[in-house]
C-alpha cells in the first residue's frame, strides 16, 4: 500500500479535537440565533466572474474541472467566467449573490448567521489552512440601514466571543469616516491608499508605512507623520474625539464618524464590559468598508493577529431598483480552534458521546444488553453496547481505552441491574428507567485549562 501523508493546509481534527470545534460552532449558532438571525448555507461554489470582480484575489481561488469534458470541447468553459466555477474563499461574495437572486423573497433587514467552510490556495502556515471554516454575521437592510446596526451586531459578536473557551479578548474599533475626514483635513486626499498603508503597520512597522505613505498615498513627510500619530490613538472610551482634534483634524465628515464610532464604543462595552477599544490603527484594506470596522484581538496571543473581523459596507450589492448596505463580523473558526487546541487553552472531557458502555453477559443475552440501551437513549442518555461478550473485565477495560465513565451490567431475570462508575470504582443498583449519571457527565464538555 502507498504511504498515507497528511496534505498540508487541510485540518483533519481526532474526535476530541473535533468536540472542541463542534463546541464553538453550536455556540455561535446558539447566541446568533438568542439575537434573531437565521441560519444560512450557500453553495460551495460561484462562477469566477462573481469570485474575481474585485481582482486581487485571483491566484487564491481553486477552480473546479470536470475529468470527462462535454461535447462542447475541454476549453469551453474556461472560455467563458460565467460558466467556469470556483470554490468560494469567503461567504461574502455568495452573500451577496443570495440577496440578490432571493430578494423578493426575504424580509429587510436581514439577519443571518452562517457556518460553512471557505477554500484559498494560499500558502498554509500556523493558524492559516486552504480548507477552513468561517462563521459570519450580517444584517442586510434595502437602500437603508440605521447606524446602531454597527453596535448591535459588535455585540452579539462579542458575546459569542464571551461564551468560548477563550482566555479574554479585544475588539478593537475605528471608523472609516473618521479616517478619511482627519486625513483629507490634513491634506491627504488618496485616502484609500493612506488606509491601505496603515493597514500593514503591524506588519512592516512605523517607519515603512511612512515611506509608503509618501509614496503611494502622496503624502508629506509631516503629512505621514500626522498619519501616523492618529493611528497611534487607543482608548477603552471616548476619549479619542479630543487627542484626534489636537492632531489638527476637523470637518463635517469627521466629526461623524467619531460619534458613530463613539456610540458603538459605549453601547458595546455597556452590553460586554471592557471588551471594546477605540482603536485608529485599525484600517481594514478593502475598499468597500464605508463606516465602522472592526478587528478582534485574543489577550495573550498576538501572533495569532486578528481572529474576528468585519464592519459597515454600503455597496454589498446592488440591482437597477435597489442597494443593500450591510454590517458583517467575522470569525476565523478553524484558525482560532486550531490556536485553543495548540495552545492547550481548552480541551474536551472525553473524545467520545458515549456516557455508558453496556455490558453483554454472553451473547445470547446480547438482547438484553440491547433493550437496556435503548431504554437509556429514550430517555437522552448516550448509550453503547460492548461489541463482545468478553470477561466483564476485558470489556471494562473497552470502556476505559474509550473514555467511557460507566458500564451498565444488565441484571438476569430477577436480579438488579447495576452500574459502575469506572474512575472510581464505585458500583450502585440502578434502573433504565430511573438512572440518571451526572450532569457533568451526560456528554463531553469543553473546559478550560485554567478552570
Amino acid at each position: 500500500m502507498a504511504k498515507i501523508s497528511a496534505l498540508s493546509g487541510f485540518p483533519e481534527w481526532l474526535p476530541a479535537e473535533r468536540i472542541v470545534e463542534q463546541h464553538v460552532i453550536d455556540t455561535f449558532r446558539r447566541v446568533a440565533e438568542l439575537h434573531g438571525f437565521s441560519g444560512l448555507e450557500t453553495r460551495a461554489v460561484e462562477p469566477m466572474s462573481q469570485l474575481l470582480r474585485k481582482g486581487e484575489i485571483d491566484k487564491e481561488v481553486y477552480v473546479l474541472r470536470r475529468l470527462h469534458a462535454d461535447d462542447e470541447g475541454p476549453d469551453a468553459e474556461q472560455a467563458d467566467p460565467d460558466r467556469q466555477l470556483g470554490l468560494h474563499f469567503d461567504l461574502t461574495v455568495p452573500l451577496a449573490r443570495y440577496v440578490l437572486e432571493h430578494q423578493n423573497d426575504l424580509a429587510f433587514p436581514f439577519r443571518r448567521y452562517q457556518v460553512q467552510k471557505v477554500w484559498r490556495g494560499e500558502r498554509p502556515q500556523d493558524g492559516r489552512f486552504r480548507e477552513f471554516y468561517q462563521a459570519d454575521l450580517d444584517v442586510i437592510g434595502q437602500d437603508t440601514l440605521p447606524v446602531h446596526v454597527e453596535a448591535e451586531v459588535a455585540i452579539v459578536m462579542a458575546e459569542i466571543l464571551a461564551a468560548l473557551p477563550l482566555p479574554g479578548f479585544t475588539i478593537h474599533a475605528n471608523n472609516r469616516k473618521l479616517s478619511e475626514g482627519f486625513f483629507r483635513s490634513i491634506g491627504v486626499e488618496d485616502t484609500q491608499a493612506a488606509l491601505r498603508c496603515l493597514d500593514k503597520l503591524a506588519k512592516i512597522g512605523p517607519d515603512a508605512v511612512a515611506a509608503l505613505l509618501r509614496e503611494e498615498a502622496a503624502a508629506s513627510a509631516e503629512q505621514a507623520q500626522a498619519c501616523l500619530a492618529f493611528a497611534g490613538i487607543r482608548t477603552g472610551d471616548e476619549g479619542f474625539a479630543d487627542q484626534v482634534r489636537a492632531l489638527g483634524g476637523h470637518g463635517e465628515l469627521m466629526e461623524e464618524g467619531i460619534a458613530e464610532l463613539a456610540d458603538v464604543v459605549r453601547r458595546v462595552n455597556t452590553a460586554v464590559p471592557g471588551v471594546c477599544v477605540a482603536d485608529l490603527s485599525i484600517a481594514r484594506g478593502l475598499d468597500y468598508y464605508t463606516g465602522t470596522v472592526f478587528e478582534t484581538f485574543v489577550e495573550g496571543h498576538a501572533s495569532l493577529g486578528s481572529v474576528c473581523s468585519g464592519g459597515r459596507y454600503d455597496r454589498l450589492a446592488a440591482d437597477n431598483r435597489h442597494g443593500y448596505p450591510g454590517v458583517g463580523l467575522s470569525i476565523g473558526l478553524s484558525r482560532l480552534v486550531s490556536r485553543v487546541l495548540s495552545a492547550g487553552i481548552a480541551s474536551a472531557t472525553r473524545p467520545v458521546p458515549t456516557c455508558v458502555l453496556v455490558a453483554v453477559a454472553d451473547e445470547e443475552a446480547r438482547g438484553h444488553s440491547e433493550a437496556v440501551a435503548t431504554a437509556l437513549r429514550r430517555r437522552g442518555i448516550p448509550a453503547e453496547i460492548a461489541p463482545t461478550a468478553a470477561k466483564f473485565g476485558k470489556q471494562i477495560r473497552y470502556a476505559d481505552r474509550r473514555q467511557i465513565p460507566f458500564v451498565w451490567f444488565p441484571g438476569a431475570g430477577d436480579e438488579e441491574h447495576a452500574v459502575r462508575d469506572i474512575r472510581s470504582g464505585e458500583q450502585v443498583p440502578a434502573e433504565p428507567s430511573t438512572w440518571e449519571p451526572p450532569a457533568e457527565d451526560l456528554r463531553p464538555r469543553v473546559v478550560r485549562a485554567d478552570g
